[in-house]
């Protein structure tokens, strides 16, 4: 096929053709279409956009470029999906905590890059295996309800290719080109049931609200294409949502509340989000529901020796489950100050990120090596008012250098003001085939 005439249809606003799309995704996938051509394709589409018929197409396209998954786990495969964030540490509370109620969770996990971070980077900090083969993995989700793993090299190769491209090329800000990064590696898993978690705030890809919806609506509308069962919650990323920020200490918080030492903000979401994956996977018969379900197996301690049966069957440290302190641990432990009198006013979620990076916590590129110990945990949230000298929170850091530069740039995101502000939104909106519920 013409490929120069593929790039020019969409350089000129029209429509691809599915087989023209096909092209591209062998293309990427295979390296017969070199990098400018497709470099130059991606920024038509991130000009010109795509419509939902061309998005689906891409999607499947992308899912197709590699093994197409069959998971058979005695139940309906369910997994979930962040559009990611700072202290989002849901998949290591909702996993358990369903589990333990009868789902059955084949999750595929990522690694941290820039400001957000990664669950596979939480796990291996406690040791956990992150690459299994598809039986034990399959077996495992078969034996204890649930397996989490990072992307195998098979799935979707032609996102991989796409998506080094988008980020090299400033084309990473595309709704199809994001929506399709995202579910084809979840249609390519085999998950029948699918949960999205799209960030809202000044944390997340999408920053806005109108944007973060119209990502959900996409993804939502791909899947329910592709014949799976789909839904997406829209969740504040306004500030970090867990307390803990880095990678050991958010295995810590996680921990924390599945022993009922510990709530807020990261047990709501994780609820709301569980409670639609309970639906979706036919454990639950509406929201409601699972969510009673959910709080059970908080009460009972199920969710807590779930985390300690995928701990194991993973190979990490079980016994964190019972000493949780044992997992804030770093050389250097003190506190960032406020500087005046004050309401906590705004957060710049973002550059709270780019402080745990700056700690060691997280990756420039793909290939640095990141230290489990450090990070910070928040003593505040938007709207509290803090005394001059009061913690902000407190750093856990390698040594004086890095603390010195996270403790510049923690102060800087944290806006501090006179005025009465209210705390920040959670939840959104629900996006289903049926349309939006806001709330």
């Amino acid at each position: 096929m013409n490929f120069p005439a593929i790039i020019a249809d969409k350089k000129f606003g029209r429509a691809l053709t599915g087989e023209q799309i096909e092209a591209f995704v062998r293309g990427a996938a295979d390296k017969t279409v070199p990098d400018y051509q497709l470099s130059a394709l991606l920024m038509a589409i991130r000009l010109n956009g795509m419509d939902a018929r061309e998005t689906a197409d891409l999607t499947l396209a992308m899912a197709r470029s590699g093994d197409m998954l069959h998971p058979d786990v005695g139940g309906i495969p369910v997994d979930k999906h962040s559009t990611g964030g700072v202290g989002d540490t849901t998949t290591l509370v909702l996993v358990p905590l369903c589990a333990a109620c009868g789902a059955k969770i084949a999750k595929m996990s990522g690694r941290g890059l820039g400001h957000t971070g990664g669950t596979v980077d939480k796990m291996e900090s406690i040791g956990m295996r992150t690459s299994l083969p598809e039986a034990d993995f399959l077996r495992q989700v078969r034996e204890i309800g649930c397996a989490v793993v990072g992307q195998s090299a098979e799935l979707a190769p032609a996102d991989k290719t796409l998506y080094a491209l988008r980020d090299t090329t400033a084309t990473v800000d595309s709704l199809p080109l994001i929506a399709s990064s995202i579910m084809s590696k979840k249609l390519a898993s085999g998950a029948q049931g699918i949960v999205l978690d799209v960030k809202v705030g000044s944390g997340a890809i999408m920053p806005d609200y109108a944007g973060s919806l119209a990502l959900a609506k996409t993804m939502v509308d791909i899947g329910t294409r592709a014949g799976r069962n789909v839904s997406a919650l829209l969740t504040g990323m306004d500030e970090p949502l867990g307390s803990h920020v880095g990678n050991m200490l958010e295995v810590k918080d996680a921990v924390e509340i599945l022993r009922g030492e510990s709530a807020g903000p990261l047990l709501t979401v994780s609820l709301a989000l569980g409670a639609q994956l309970l639906t979706v996977g036919g454990v639950a018969a509406n929201p409601e529901e699972g969510e009673a379900m959910l709080r059970r197996a908080l009460a009972d301690g199920g969710g807590l020796e779930k985390l300690r049966q995928l701990i194991r069957a993973q190979g990490g440290d079980e016994s964190v489950c019972d000493h949780p302190e044992a997992l804030a641990d770093a050389p250097i432990v003190r506190d960032v100050a406020a500087p005046r009198a004050g309401v906590i006013a705004r957060m710049d979620t973002t550059l709270l990120g780019y402080a745990a990076q700056e700690l060691g916590a997280g990756r420039r590129q793909k290939t640095d090596q990141i230290d489990p110990r450090v990070g910070f945990i928040m003593r505040c949230r938007v709207g509290d008012n803090l005394s001059a000298g009061a913690p902000i929170c407190t750093v856990y850091a390698a040594n004086e250098e890095t603390f010195a530069g996270a403790q510049q740039m923690i102060l800087r995101a944290v806006e501090i003001g006179d005025a009465p502000t209210p705390p920040s939104r959670l939840i959104y909106a629900m996006v289903t085939p049926q349309g939006v519920t806001e709330y």
